[in-house]
């Protein structure tokens, strides 16, 4: 028999970009002029951070706010608040590897290295 708890509490929402930029205006704060106290010299530097993760603007934004990145942005950081996505680009795998993990028939004359020790 099923037990009920009630309905099913809602995940978390990122905040809305307008939301992110009119609490940076309570702070005294804009993108530019944070961006530009941090180095960053590109008119939408850092307003990147509205169309993809990165966590350093994220953390700079949330600190300029007051408040944590996984608080504007809990989408993108799990529950300890560390974030769920691998940093950088994701290395390059041998042709032979597939995506599933499970490789496909070495090339005729099997493993070059193990023949070169033989």
């Amino acid at each position: 028999m099923p037990t009920d708890n009630g309905p099913k509490k809602p995940a978390p929402k990122d905040w809305h970009p307008s939301d992110v930029k009119a609490a940076l205006d309570k702070a005294n704060w804009s993108l530019r002029q944070l961006g530009f106290h941090y180095g960053y010299t590109g008119d939408s530097s850092l307003s990147e951070v509205f169309r993809k993760p990165w966590p350093k603007a994220e953390k700079i934004i949330a600190a300029a706010i007051g408040v944590k990145p996984q608080d504007i942005w809990p989408s993108r950081y799990d529950a300890k608040g560390n974030p769920n996505r691998r940093m950088g680009r994701a290395p390059k795998r041998p042709a032979h590897i597939t995506s599933s993990g499970k490789g496909t028939t070495p090339p005729a004359g099997g493993n070059p290295q193990k023949a070169a020790r033989a």
